[in-house]
C-alpha cells in the first residue's frame, strides 16, 4: 500500500514508460487496477529449492522484457535476487549489508526505526530519478475499487439488514503480526459501547485465520448488551481485500491495529482510529491529505518502543494493554459526530 504514492509519481515522471509491478499473491489486490501501472505480475511464494527454480524462471522472464529500472521497494533477500536478475542497466535498492551488489545504484538505509513515515523512506528510492520529495495531499495512498466487490458487499450488508439510514462501524479485530493484535476484550467493550445508538451497526471483521476472534468478540460483546442493542453486532463473512476497500466507502468510522486493513481504509475518506502497540504512527499512520479524520492512539512512551516485534522485552505487551477501551470509544464517538 505505502508504495502506491510511487506508483503515482512514477508515471508522472515518465508519462510514456512501461511500468510494470511484481508483488506476491495476497496483496495483489491492492495494485491490480493501479491506473499507473501497464502490468502487474503476480509472483507467488514458493519454498525450497523448488522456489529459487520459481525465481530463477522469474528472473529470466524479467529480463527478457529488457526493462531500463528496477527499483526494489522490498529489501529483503527475494526482493533483491529478482532486482539482480530483471538485468536493468539500473537497479535501485536500499544499502543492504550482504545484497548491495545487487544494485547499480544503492540508497542509504538507517538499522535503527526512525520516527518517520515508511511511505517517505521507500521514496528515497525515487530521488535517482529525480522525484521531488513527496507530499500527503498530492501523493495519497490509493486503492480502485472494483464494481464487483462494491455490490458483493452490498449484498452481504442487506442480508444482515443494514439499511442506508444505518451508521456502519468497522472493527477490524485480527492483525497478521501478533505483536499488533490489541485485546479482544478490549475490541468487545468497544463495539458494546458503540452500539447503543439505534442507527449504528457493528461490523466485525477479522482475517480468514481468525475468524474465531471475530466470532469471540462479537458474542462477548453481544452478551453485555440488551437483545435490541445485541443485534446490532454484525458478522458479514469472510471478505476479500478488494471487498474490505467497497466497504470502508460505506463506513462511518473504522477502528483497528496497525495492519493491512488500516491501510485501505486509509485509501477512501472514513474517518480512522488507528491502534498502535510495537509500532509509530509517525512511521505507519494512514498516509493520506488532511482534510480525511484520523486518530492515533498508542500507549505513550516507553523505553521498548518502537521494537522490531520479535520478543516482547517486558513480557507484558504493555504497548497494546496499555491502551484502554475507553480511549476508543472516546476517539470514536469524535469521529461519528
Amino acid at each position: 500500500m505505502f508504495t502506491t504514492p510511487a506508483a503515482a509519481a512514477l508515471r508522472r515522471r515518465f508519462p510514456d514508460a512501461f511500468i510494470a509491478y511484481v508483488v506476491e499473491p495476497h496483496a495483489a489486490a491492492v495494485v491490480r487496477n493501479h491506473p499507473a501501472l501497464d502490468e502487474v505480475i503476480v509472483a507467488p511464494r514458493t519454498g525450497g529449492i523448488g522456489g529459487l527454480i520459481h525465481d530463477v524462471s522469474l528472473g529470466r522472464a524479467l529480463r527478457a522484457k529488457r526493462f531500463d529500472v528496477a527499483i526494489d521497494f522490498h529489501g529483503g533477500p527475494r526482493a533483491s535476487l529478482l532486482t539482480w536478475l530483471s538485468g536493468a542497466s539500473r537497479r535501485i535498492g536500499y544499502e543492504i549489508p550482504g545484497r548491495a551488489w545487487m544494485y547499480s545504484e544503492r540508497v542509504a538505509r538507517p538499522r535503527v526505526l526512525r520516527a518517520r513515515h515508511s511511505v517517505e523512506n521507500q521514496w528515497d528510492l525515487l530521488e535517482p530519478l529525480g522525484i521531488a520529495a513527496p507530499d500527503r495531499e498530492a501523493d495519497a495512498v490509493s486503492m480502485a475499487v472494483g464494481e464487483g466487490e462494491v455490490a458483493s458487499v452490498a449484498r452481504k450488508l442487506s442480508a444482515a439488514g443494514v439499511n442506508q439510514s444505518c451508521r456502519v462501524v468497522v472493527m477490524h479485530v485480527s492483525a497478521g503480526n501478533p505483536f499488533r493484535r490489541w485485546p479482544l476484550d478490549h475490541f468487545a467493550a468497544v463495539a458494546a459501547a458503540l452500539a447503543h445508538a439505534p442507527e449504528r451497526r457493528i461490523v466485525i471483521t477479522s482475517g480468514p485465520s481468525e475468524r474465531d476472534a471475530a466470532a469471540s468478540v462479537a458474542a462477548a460483546a453481544r452478551g453485555a448488551l440488551e437483545p435490541d442493542a445485541a443485534a446490532r453486532i454484525l458478522e458479514i463473512g469472510e471478505l476479500s481485500i478488494a471487498e474490505l476497500r467497497a466497504l470502508f466507502d460505506r463506513t462511518a468510522v473504522y477502528i483497528g491495529g496497525d495492519s493491512g486493513p488500516l491501510h485501505v481504509a486509509s485509501t477512501t475518506a472514513v474517518p480512522i482510529v488507528g491502534l498502535y502497540g510495537p509500532t509509530i504512527p509517525e512511521r505507519s499512520a494512514p498516509w493520506r491529505g488532511t482534510a480525511a479524520t484520523t486518530v492515533s492512539i498508542d500507549a505513550g512512551p516507553l523505553p521498548c518502543r518502537p521494537c522490531d516485534q520479535r520478543v516482547c522485552a517486558p513480557g507484558d505487551f504493555r504497548c497494546l494493554t496499555g491502551i484502554g477501551p475507553e480511549r476508543v470509544v472516546e476517539a470514536a464517538l469524535r469521529c461519528l459526530a
